[in-house]
């Protein structure tokens, strides 16, 4: 008995001994499901992703539409390509709907050098104020007549020019590639008809000339309102209408609370993804060479996918009783903003003349 005290003794004082030592005693062996198992070919490529991530570099990105629209489905794909092109060392945090403000806040988080977003999914002619003076263009009423006349601009040398511009005047952000999410059209709480109709209405418009100088043209009261809030101010009549390619038309829920669009196309919805310079230089010269492959792709797909989407929700629009308005006229609405296009265009007219002439 004497014996068997004393052996006792000693096995909890080599444990405690262990414990304070720092070391566990070894854990039973648990059994291996066949989801866990792995062969021994599979582990390296295991170890290489874990080691990838481990080291990964995140950028936060910003979008201000949800996930399911155009330009949410092409931040998708750029999203997925950058991180498989990568192996897993470059991830993108995508951040949809609005989260981390409306474009000008982000913008302005950006340029402010927050460092807490790194990249933004813009409409093109947002950087017009920020050393982007030729992204005015791209903006400007009845510019583009198709979208093949689009993609003819947004895959050419001039639009690798457009892009790099806000970075060479020193704002702080390049643009990586170029997409579309549709013509735009004016939509209302109220019926409407024709152009006659705008006249007096209050529009909404960002706080932007062009945007400004077309809802003049028209006859219509621009109003400046954040995107994420018009929902709100449709609803309480704070304005009128807007305007909006059909897909985000759609997605933003504006057909329940201003179920009239009409079918003006006054713009194709230039879009563009941006990086701050600050996010792109901290990258190795094969990581931004990923994130140009990436964003190629990316528009590519953009391409593939935005008529066809946008038909769907067309048709989706009228099943559901939105009362879509076609123009069958163009002619005075081209007439109304000429105005608008000479004011734009002074000093810029043979490069606005470049961009006319790619429509062949």
């Amino acid at each position: 008995m004497k014996k068997k005290l004393i052996s006792t003794l000693l096995t909890v004082a080599t444990v405690v001994s262990m414990t304070a030592c720092g070391v566990s005693a070894p854990e039973a062996p648990t059994a291996q499901t066949p989801a866990d198992a792995q062969t021994p070919d599979a582990a390296p490529a295991e170890n290489k992703g874990t080691e990838a991530a481990a080291d990964a570099i995140t950028l936060v990105m910003a979008e201000v539409n949800p996930l399911d629209s155009i330009v949410g489905m092409t931040d998708q794909k750029f999203k997925e390509e950058v991180e498989a092109r990568s192996n897993g060392s470059i991830i993108i945090d995508l951040q949809a709907s609005g989260v981390l403000g409306s474009e000008n806040d982000v913008l302005d988080t950006m340029l402010g050098n927050g460092g807490t977003i790194d990249i933004s999914r813009i409409s093109a002619f947002s950087l017009t104020s920020y050393g982007g003076e030729s992204s005015k263009l791209l903006s400007l009423p009845y510019t583009f007549v198709s979208r093949d006349h689009f993609w003819n601009f947004a895959t050419s040398d001039l639009a690798q020019e457009f892009l790099l511009e806000p970075s060479q005047n020193g704002s702080g952000v390049r643009g990586l590639f170029y997409g579309e999410e549709g013509f735009r059209h004016f939509f209302t709480t109220k019926e409407i008809s024709g152009i006659d109709s705008l006249k007096g209405m209050k529009l909404r418009v960002s706080n932007d000339p062009v945007m400004n100088g077309l809802v003049d043209g028209l006859g219509g009261s621009p109003t400046v309102v954040a995107f994420g809030e018009l929902y709100g101010a449709l609803q309480q009549g704070v304005v009128d209408g807007a305007e909006q390619p059909i897909a985000n038309y759609k997605s933003n829920a504006f057909d329940e609370v201003a179920p009239y669009m009409i079918l003006d196309g006054h713009t194709l919805g230039a879009i563009q993804v941006v990086i701050t310079d600050d996010a792109w230089n901290k990258l190795s010269p094969d990581q931004q060479q990923i994130l140009t492959e990436a964003g190629k792709a990316a528009a590519e797909y953009n391409r593939s996918i935005s008529e066809e989407k946008e038909n769907e929700v067309l048709e989706e629009l009228k099943a559901k009783g939105t009362h879509i308005i076609e123009v069958d006229d163009i002619k005075p609405w081209q007439d109304a903003v000429k105005g608008v296009i000479e004011e734009n265009t002074k000093g810029m007219e043979d490069l606005y003349q470049q961009i006319l002439d790619m429509n062949k």
